[in-house]
């Protein structure tokens, strides 16, 4: 088969891991990316690092620059036509991918990068220990760096307004919707979580390029300890994202004729075989079900199509891990088994979760499993995912060139016409038959001495309008700490406060 010289392909995969033992070792986002990519240039077999069309940067939470493109640039010696900075969100290594496969088709790039990192852990270290981290910000006068995409509002207003808008929050929600919508137990619910990601914990202890390489047993996972306390019930504290890490990795991507330009040897190259990118109803408050996800089964479906595979032939999955409950939704959403293995990494809490950039170490590790062995067709699946299990990007990749070249598309237009739910403001939720109200998802926020602290619950009215209602009543949290309230009829004051 005659291979089209616009076929996009990556080329060079690097991750880098800054395990500081004191803030003296301690060393900013920028360097860790530059590191990453001269590690890309590397495992390409390039000499040097190459000028580029373009380089994007994923936004980062733990140092500011005013154009993080421009300095890493500066840092590698390289010129780039376009620099470029993406939103938040957790779906964006994997968007930009796609982006770029897509504008390398085109014709409009021949090469590009794209990296991030975050040096998290350093970051809160230096705080807690009050000392200055003497790291370099962007000189005045530096051209801002162009955004890759625009982007939209996560939460509304009315959640903003209720402090309902941190994962840490919503996630645990979405647990226990779950649990109901199967008519689980919690212990069962609670067992079947704490197994689940003993399995991750197992994946990052192989793992080369992971931040914790200890697995632990379903026991450990659960067990309420000092070190693994409760945050948002039902979640331990290993149950949730650990962004506490000093990581970078870094992709370079290419058009076959500048890979065979640049001499790259063929046994580097993985083809994107498809992308896709789709979002749920953008705010919470308006989503149909908490234990569902329609956009990760039309968006999933959509890049299995395109790229002519089915995902149940597929062995290499990862799928977004920020919390357990985003595996269940995305495994029932693609009709995947929770006991079949959903990481190449290990996850984000043990391989490592660097805010908006797991992604790019999945897509890394997800290379350097298909290099292997390139003698047959191998596949492999992404999912990544930003927000509150909001935004969706999806990647087929593969150690041959796709049948029909890469190939894109959304099917966001079907999503948009998907039922939704209106939000009731708090005077109207406390009129509807008296402040009766149904709880259909809930959680309780924990202090970090592990004690109930704030009950918060997604409530439905009669009328099957949704609700929210929160409380600081120490009687109200300690009593949703213990058997099922999802389904439970409630109170609401007009306040929006939660009475049982």
């Amino acid at each position: 088969m005659s291979l089209d010289p616009r076929t996009p392909v990556l080329v060079g995969q690097g991750q880098i891991l800054n395990r500081a033992t004191n803030l003296a070792d301690a060393r900013e986002p920028a360097l860790l990316i530059a590191d990453a990519i001269r590690s890309a240039t590397t495992d390409a077999g390039l000499s040097t690092v190459p000028d580029v069309d373009a380089l994007n940067i994923v936004r980062m939470l733990s140092w500011r620059y005013t154009n993080p493109a421009h300095t890493v640039a500066a840092l590698l010696g390289i010129n780039a036509r376009m620099l470029g900075i993406t939103p938040h969100g957790g779906n964006m290594p994997q968007l930009v991918v796609n982006k770029l496969a897509h504008e390398i088709q085109n014709g409009e790039l021949d090469i590009a990068i794209v990296a991030g990192g975050e040096s998290s852990y350093s970051r809160s270290r230096a705080h807690r220990e009050n000392a200055t981290l003497n790291w370099t910000a962007e000189t005045q006068g530096t051209p801002a760096p162009l955004q890759v995409i625009d982007d939209a509002a996560m939460s509304s207003p009315e959640e903003i307004a209720r402090k309902i808008f941190l994962p840490v929050q919503i996630y645990p929600m979405f647990e226990t919707a779950i649990r109901a919508s199967v008519n689980r137990s919690i212990d069962d619910q609670e067992k079947l979580i704490s197994e689940l990601w003993s399995r991750f914990s197992a994946v990052a202890a192989t793992n080369p390029n992971a931040w914790s390489q200890t697995a632990l047993s379903a026991d450990q996972i659960r067990t309420v300890t000092p070190k693994n306390r409760l945050i948002g019930s039902p979640y331990r504290k290993v149950m949730n994202s650990n962004n506490q890490v000093d990581m970078a990795a870094a992709l370079i991507i290419c058009s076959v004729e500048k890979a065979m330009q640049l001499g790259i040897a063929k046994d580097r190259w993985v083809f994107l075989a498809s992308g896709t990118d789709c979002h749920e109803h953008y705010y919470i408050s308006n989503r149909f079900s908490f234990a569902d996800t329609p956009a990760v089964r039309l968006g999933g479906a959509m890049a299995c199509e395109l790229a002519g595979v089915s995902l149940s032939d597929i062995s290499l999955v990862d799928l977004y891990s920020c919390f357990p409950s985003a595996v269940q939704l995305g495994a029932k959403s693609l009709n995947l088994s929770l006991d079949q293995q959903l990481t190449i990494t290990g996850g984000l809490s043990f391989a490592g979760g660097p805010w908006n950039n797991y992604v790019m170490h999945a897509i890394a590790t997800m290379m350097i499993n298909l290099r292997h062995d390139n003698s047959s067709t191998q596949n492999g699946f992404i999912w990544a995912n930003g927000g509150y299990a909001t935004k969706h990007s999806f990647g087929v990749y593969s150690s041959t060139p796709p049948a029909n070249g890469f190939r894109s598309g959304s099917p966001q237009s079907t999503i948009d016409a998907l039922e939704q739910r209106e939000l009731a403001s708090t005077d109207q939720a406390a009129s509807d038959v008296a402040g009766q109200a149904t709880i259909e998802a809930y959680t309780v926020m924990h202090n970090r001495d592990g004690e109930p602290e704030t009950a918060i619950a997604a409530v439905l009215l009669k009328d099957s309008r949704r609700a929210w209602a929160t409380s600081l009543d120490l009687q109200v949290a300690t009593a949703l700490c213990t058997d099922e309230w999802v389904g439970r009829k409630v109170t609401l004051t007009t306040d929006g406060i939660l009475q049982i």
